[in-house]
Protein backbone atom coordinates (compact mmCIF):
# COMPACT_ATOMS: atom_id res chain seq x y z
CA UNK A 1 0.00 0.00 0.00
CA UNK A 2 1.40 3.39 -1.20
CA UNK A 3 1.60 6.87 0.51
CA UNK A 4 -0.92 8.43 -1.90
CA UNK A 5 -3.33 5.41 -0.47
CA UNK A 6 -2.81 5.45 3.14
CA UNK A 7 -4.22 9.26 3.10
CA UNK A 8 -6.58 9.33 0.32
CA UNK A 9 -8.99 7.08 2.01
CA UNK A 10 -9.50 8.58 5.21
CA UNK A 11 -9.49 11.89 2.84
CA UNK A 12 -12.34 10.10 1.34
CA UNK A 13 -14.54 9.46 4.46
CA UNK A 14 -13.66 13.23 5.78
CA UNK A 15 -14.99 14.20 2.30
CA UNK A 16 -17.93 12.18 2.47
CA UNK A 17 -18.71 12.59 5.88
CA UNK A 18 -18.76 16.75 5.27
CA UNK A 19 -20.96 16.31 2.58
CA UNK A 20 -23.51 14.52 4.21
CA UNK A 21 -23.36 17.14 7.15
CA UNK A 22 -23.64 20.08 4.45
CA UNK A 23 -26.64 18.16 3.05
CA UNK A 24 -28.52 17.77 6.38
CA UNK A 25 -27.66 21.84 7.27
CA UNK A 26 -29.28 22.14 3.52
CA UNK A 27 -32.52 20.40 4.37
CA UNK A 28 -32.84 22.03 7.79
CA UNK A 29 -32.25 25.24 6.40
CA UNK A 30 -34.97 24.48 3.56
CA UNK A 31 -37.13 22.85 6.24
CA UNK A 32 -36.92 26.76 7.87
CA UNK A 33 -39.15 28.16 4.66
CA UNK A 34 -41.57 25.83 4.15
CA UNK A 35 -44.72 25.56 5.99
CA UNK A 36 -44.25 23.62 9.08
CA UNK A 37 -45.74 21.02 11.07
CA UNK A 38 -48.13 22.25 13.23
CA UNK A 39 -51.58 20.91 12.26
CA UNK A 40 -53.78 22.88 15.05
CA UNK A 41 -53.18 27.02 16.24
CA UNK A 42 -51.61 26.84 19.54
CA UNK A 43 -51.06 29.92 21.80
CA UNK A 44 -47.83 29.97 23.72
CA UNK A 45 -46.98 32.50 26.52
CA UNK A 46 -43.06 32.91 27.23
CA UNK A 47 -42.26 35.28 30.43
CA UNK A 48 -40.02 38.21 30.57
CA UNK A 49 -36.09 36.83 30.46
CA UNK A 50 -36.88 33.67 28.93
CA UNK A 51 -33.38 32.45 27.33
CA UNK A 52 -34.25 31.90 23.43
CA UNK A 53 -33.36 28.30 23.98
CA UNK A 54 -36.06 27.82 26.05
CA UNK A 55 -38.37 29.29 23.86
CA UNK A 56 -37.25 27.03 21.61
CA UNK A 57 -37.40 24.01 23.31
CA UNK A 58 -41.10 25.40 23.65
CA UNK A 59 -41.64 25.75 20.11
CA UNK A 60 -40.34 22.02 19.49
CA UNK A 61 -42.20 20.69 22.18
CA UNK A 62 -45.17 21.88 21.36
CA UNK A 63 -44.77 21.25 17.55
CA UNK A 64 -44.53 24.85 16.53
CA UNK A 65 -40.84 24.15 14.68
CA UNK A 66 -39.21 20.57 13.99
CA UNK A 67 -35.34 21.65 14.69
CA UNK A 68 -34.50 24.22 18.14
CA UNK A 69 -30.45 24.34 17.04
CA UNK A 70 -31.68 25.13 13.73
CA UNK A 71 -33.47 27.88 14.56
CA UNK A 72 -31.53 29.20 16.82
CA UNK A 73 -28.58 29.44 14.37
CA UNK A 74 -30.85 31.04 11.68
CA UNK A 75 -32.48 33.50 14.12
CA UNK A 76 -28.15 34.12 15.09
CA UNK A 77 -27.45 34.59 11.75
CA UNK A 78 -30.22 36.53 10.53
CA UNK A 79 -29.89 39.22 13.44
CA UNK A 80 -33.27 38.18 14.71
CA UNK A 81 -31.93 36.14 18.48
CA UNK A 82 -31.06 39.29 20.27
CA UNK A 83 -35.13 40.67 19.16
CA UNK A 84 -37.07 38.16 20.57
CA UNK A 85 -39.59 39.41 22.53
CA UNK A 86 -41.32 38.32 25.87
CA UNK A 87 -45.67 37.50 25.57
CA UNK A 88 -48.39 35.71 24.18
CA UNK A 89 -47.98 34.39 20.66
CA UNK A 90 -50.65 32.55 18.82
CA UNK A 91 -49.00 30.64 16.08
CA UNK A 92 -51.42 29.40 13.17
CA UNK A 93 -51.29 25.95 11.95
CA UNK A 94 -48.59 24.89 9.61
CA UNK A 95 -46.44 28.19 10.25
CA UNK A 96 -42.98 28.37 8.82
CA UNK A 97 -40.10 28.43 11.26
CA UNK A 98 -38.96 31.44 8.99
CA UNK A 99 -41.91 33.13 10.10
CA UNK A 100 -42.28 32.19 13.84
CA UNK A 101 -38.89 34.14 14.31
CA UNK A 102 -40.28 36.93 12.69
CA UNK A 103 -42.83 36.87 14.91
CA UNK A 104 -40.94 36.82 18.02
CA UNK A 105 -38.57 39.34 16.70
CA UNK A 106 -41.20 41.94 15.89
CA UNK A 107 -43.26 41.31 18.93
CA UNK A 108 -45.92 40.26 17.23
CA UNK A 109 -48.54 39.41 20.32
CA UNK A 110 -51.79 38.24 20.58
CA UNK A 111 -53.60 41.57 20.96
CA UNK A 112 -57.02 41.93 23.63
CA UNK A 113 -59.42 44.34 24.26
CA UNK A 114 -60.38 46.89 26.91
CA UNK A 115 -63.78 48.13 26.20
CA UNK A 116 -64.64 51.38 28.43
CA UNK A 117 -68.37 52.21 27.74
CA UNK A 118 -69.59 55.47 27.99
CA UNK A 119 -70.68 57.08 31.62
CA UNK A 120 -68.93 54.86 33.69
CA UNK A 121 -67.31 56.94 36.89
CA UNK A 122 -63.55 56.62 37.58
CA UNK A 123 -63.96 54.29 40.19
CA UNK A 124 -65.60 51.88 38.12
CA UNK A 125 -63.14 51.80 35.71
CA UNK A 126 -60.53 51.67 37.75
CA UNK A 127 -62.39 48.36 39.36
CA UNK A 128 -62.72 47.07 36.14
CA UNK A 129 -58.76 47.16 35.23
CA UNK A 130 -57.60 45.49 38.45
CA UNK A 131 -60.24 43.08 37.90
CA UNK A 132 -58.65 42.43 34.08
CA UNK A 133 -56.29 39.39 35.05
CA UNK A 134 -54.57 39.91 31.60
CA UNK A 135 -52.69 43.26 32.89
CA UNK A 136 -49.95 43.88 35.33
CA UNK A 137 -48.68 46.38 37.81
CA UNK A 138 -50.87 48.16 40.53
CA UNK A 139 -52.44 51.60 39.67
CA UNK A 140 -50.49 54.03 41.78
CA UNK A 141 -51.96 56.86 39.76
CA UNK A 142 -54.53 59.20 41.59
CA UNK A 143 -57.58 59.41 38.79
CA UNK A 144 -59.89 62.38 38.69
CA UNK A 145 -63.08 61.82 37.40
CA UNK A 146 -63.70 63.05 33.64
CA UNK A 147 -59.98 62.26 32.81
CA UNK A 148 -60.61 58.94 31.22
CA UNK A 149 -62.06 58.79 27.79
CA UNK A 150 -64.09 55.51 27.21
CA UNK A 151 -63.47 53.17 24.29
CA UNK A 152 -61.90 50.47 23.04
CA UNK A 153 -58.37 49.86 23.77
CA UNK A 154 -56.05 47.23 22.44
CA UNK A 155 -53.47 45.87 24.42
CA UNK A 156 -51.41 43.04 25.15
CA UNK A 157 -50.94 40.24 28.06
CA UNK A 158 -48.47 41.49 30.76
CA UNK A 159 -49.19 45.53 29.80
CA UNK A 160 -49.17 47.68 33.17
CA UNK A 161 -52.62 49.04 34.22
CA UNK A 162 -51.31 52.69 34.48
CA UNK A 163 -49.61 52.44 30.58
CA UNK A 164 -52.95 51.90 30.14
CA UNK A 165 -54.35 54.98 32.41
CA UNK A 166 -51.86 56.85 30.44
CA UNK A 167 -53.54 56.13 27.01
CA UNK A 168 -56.87 56.51 28.33
CA UNK A 169 -56.13 60.21 29.58
CA UNK A 170 -53.77 61.11 26.48
CA UNK A 171 -57.19 60.10 24.31
CA UNK A 172 -59.70 62.31 26.72
CA UNK A 173 -57.24 65.21 26.33
CA UNK A 174 -56.46 65.41 22.58
CA UNK A 175 -60.67 64.59 22.15
CA UNK A 176 -61.28 67.50 24.48
CA UNK A 177 -59.54 69.43 23.02
CA UNK A 178 -59.81 69.41 19.18
CA UNK A 179 -63.84 69.20 20.22
CA UNK A 180 -63.33 72.82 22.06
CA UNK A 181 -61.20 74.23 19.28
CA UNK A 182 -64.25 73.39 16.82
CA UNK A 183 -67.00 74.25 19.34
CA UNK A 184 -70.54 76.05 18.09
CA UNK A 185 -70.11 80.24 18.74
CA UNK A 186 -72.36 81.54 21.85
CA UNK A 187 -71.64 79.08 24.41
CA UNK A 188 -72.02 79.64 28.25
CA UNK A 189 -69.28 77.93 28.44
CA UNK A 190 -66.01 79.17 29.50
CA UNK A 191 -63.36 76.28 29.54
CA UNK A 192 -62.31 73.35 28.17
CA UNK A 193 -63.34 71.64 31.55
CA UNK A 194 -66.89 72.97 31.81
CA UNK A 195 -67.35 71.44 28.38
CA UNK A 196 -66.00 68.31 30.17
CA UNK A 197 -68.73 68.87 33.00
CA UNK A 198 -71.65 69.29 30.60
CA UNK A 199 -70.72 66.20 28.56
CA UNK A 200 -70.80 63.72 31.43
CA UNK A 201 -73.70 65.27 32.22
CA UNK A 202 -75.70 64.78 29.16
CA UNK A 203 -73.89 61.26 28.93
CA UNK A 204 -75.94 60.39 31.98
CA UNK A 205 -79.27 61.52 30.78
CA UNK A 206 -79.51 59.79 27.84
CA UNK A 207 -78.49 57.14 25.62
CA UNK A 208 -79.99 58.04 22.91
CA UNK A 209 -77.44 59.28 19.89
CA UNK A 210 -80.46 61.24 18.18
CA UNK A 211 -81.16 63.17 21.95
CA UNK A 212 -77.72 64.51 22.87
CA UNK A 213 -77.59 67.50 20.88
CA UNK A 214 -80.93 68.62 22.00
CA UNK A 215 -80.80 67.31 26.20
CA UNK A 216 -77.35 69.78 26.08
CA UNK A 217 -80.08 72.51 24.61
CA UNK A 218 -81.40 72.16 27.63
CA UNK A 219 -78.89 73.31 29.46
CA UNK A 220 -76.69 75.84 27.55
CA UNK A 221 -80.25 77.39 27.77
CA UNK A 222 -80.51 77.13 31.35
CA UNK A 223 -77.30 78.25 31.87
CA UNK A 224 -78.26 81.46 29.70
CA UNK A 225 -80.64 82.29 31.82
CA UNK A 226 -79.15 81.74 35.00
CA UNK A 227 -81.99 78.80 35.85
CA UNK A 228 -81.41 76.16 38.24
CA UNK A 229 -79.95 72.97 35.91
CA UNK A 230 -81.55 70.61 37.97
CA UNK A 231 -80.09 67.31 36.56
CA UNK A 232 -80.96 64.04 38.37
CA UNK A 233 -77.50 62.97 37.76
CA UNK A 234 -75.96 65.52 39.32
CA UNK A 235 -77.70 64.90 42.41
CA UNK A 236 -77.72 61.29 42.40
CA UNK A 237 -73.63 61.95 42.43
CA UNK A 238 -73.67 64.06 45.17
CA UNK A 239 -75.40 61.25 47.36
CA UNK A 240 -73.17 59.12 46.56
CA UNK A 241 -70.03 61.37 46.53
CA UNK A 242 -69.00 59.39 43.27
CA UNK A 243 -67.90 56.56 45.23
CA UNK A 244 -70.95 54.14 44.10
CA UNK A 245 -74.07 53.96 41.61
CA UNK A 246 -77.01 54.82 43.39
CA UNK A 247 -79.33 52.19 42.44
CA UNK A 248 -82.83 54.07 43.92
CA UNK A 249 -84.44 56.54 43.14
CA UNK A 250 -84.04 60.08 44.07
CA UNK A 251 -86.18 61.50 47.09
CA UNK A 252 -87.25 64.92 48.68
CA UNK A 253 -83.96 64.70 51.11
CA UNK A 254 -81.96 64.19 47.68
CA UNK A 255 -83.08 67.15 46.50
CA UNK A 256 -82.44 69.47 49.52
CA UNK A 257 -79.23 67.57 50.29
CA UNK A 258 -76.58 70.54 50.57
CA UNK A 259 -73.27 69.92 48.07
CA UNK A 260 -72.31 71.69 45.12
CA UNK A 261 -73.54 68.66 42.78
CA UNK A 262 -76.55 69.12 43.89
CA UNK A 263 -77.58 71.37 40.93
CA UNK A 264 -81.35 71.10 42.38
CA UNK A 265 -79.48 73.71 45.15
CA UNK A 266 -76.61 74.80 43.46
CA UNK A 267 -76.45 77.15 40.76
CA UNK A 268 -74.49 76.84 37.53
CA UNK A 269 -72.56 73.64 36.75
CA UNK A 270 -71.30 71.44 39.24
CA UNK A 271 -67.81 72.04 40.28
CA UNK A 272 -66.52 68.67 38.23
CA UNK A 273 -68.10 65.44 35.81
CA UNK A 274 -69.76 63.09 37.44
CA UNK A 275 -68.34 60.48 34.85
CA UNK A 276 -66.64 60.07 32.09
CA UNK A 277 -68.21 61.12 28.63
CA UNK A 278 -67.67 59.77 25.47
CA UNK A 279 -66.28 61.37 22.46
CA UNK A 280 -70.53 62.10 20.66
CA UNK A 281 -71.64 63.30 24.32
CA UNK A 282 -68.61 65.82 24.23
CA UNK A 283 -69.59 67.00 20.77
CA UNK A 284 -72.94 67.52 21.91
CA UNK A 285 -72.28 69.55 24.56
CA UNK A 286 -70.05 71.74 22.25
CA UNK A 287 -72.97 71.44 19.19
CA UNK A 288 -75.87 72.21 20.74
CA UNK A 289 -79.26 71.73 19.04
CA UNK A 290 -80.83 75.07 18.95
CA UNK A 291 -83.70 75.18 20.72
CA UNK A 292 -86.33 77.14 23.65
CA UNK A 293 -86.58 73.99 25.43
CA UNK A 294 -85.65 73.79 29.23
CA UNK A 295 -87.50 70.75 30.07
CA UNK A 296 -87.31 67.03 29.26
CA UNK A 297 -88.60 63.89 30.90
CA UNK A 298 -88.82 60.36 30.42
CA UNK A 299 -91.40 58.80 27.94
CA UNK A 300 -91.00 55.50 29.74
CA UNK A 301 -89.59 53.51 26.72
CA UNK A 302 -86.25 55.08 26.55
CA UNK A 303 -86.91 58.02 25.29
CA UNK A 304 -87.63 61.75 26.25
CA UNK A 305 -90.11 64.71 25.75
CA UNK A 306 -88.77 67.91 25.56
CA UNK A 307 -91.24 71.04 26.93
CA UNK A 308 -90.46 74.90 26.24
CA UNK A 309 -92.85 75.67 29.47
CA UNK A 310 -93.51 74.95 32.61
CA UNK A 311 -97.52 73.87 31.35
CA UNK A 312 -96.22 71.32 28.60
CA UNK A 313 -93.63 69.73 30.89
CA UNK A 314 -96.53 69.05 33.45
CA UNK A 315 -97.84 67.33 30.79
CA UNK A 316 -95.20 65.55 29.92
CA UNK A 317 -94.49 64.56 33.25
CA UNK A 318 -98.04 63.06 33.25
CA UNK A 319 -97.45 60.89 30.53
CA UNK A 320 -94.91 59.89 31.50
CA UNK A 321 -96.49 58.21 35.17
CA UNK A 322 -99.53 56.76 33.15
CA UNK A 323 -96.81 55.31 30.47
CA UNK A 324 -95.08 53.68 34.35
CA UNK A 325 -98.35 52.85 35.22
CA UNK A 326 -98.89 50.49 32.20
CA UNK A 327 -95.52 49.18 32.33
CA UNK A 328 -96.54 48.30 35.82
CA UNK A 329 -99.44 45.87 34.60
Amino acid sequence: MTYKTIIKKPLHITVAIFTLICGIILWDISDFFLPGGLEKPVTLVFAPNTHVTDIAASLKENKVIRHPLVFEALMLATGQYFRVKAGEYAFPAHISEQDVAMMLATGKTVIHHFTVPEGLMTLEILDMLKKNDLLTGEITYDVKEGELLPETYNFSRGDKRNDLIDRMRHAMKKTLEEAWAGRADSLPLKTPQQALILASIVEKETGLVTERQRVASVYINRLNKGMLLQADPTTAYAVTGGKEKLTRPLTRDDLNLKSPYNTYQSPGLPPGPIDNPGKAAIIAALHPLLSDDLYFVATGNGGHNFARTPEEHAKNVQKYREAEKDNRK
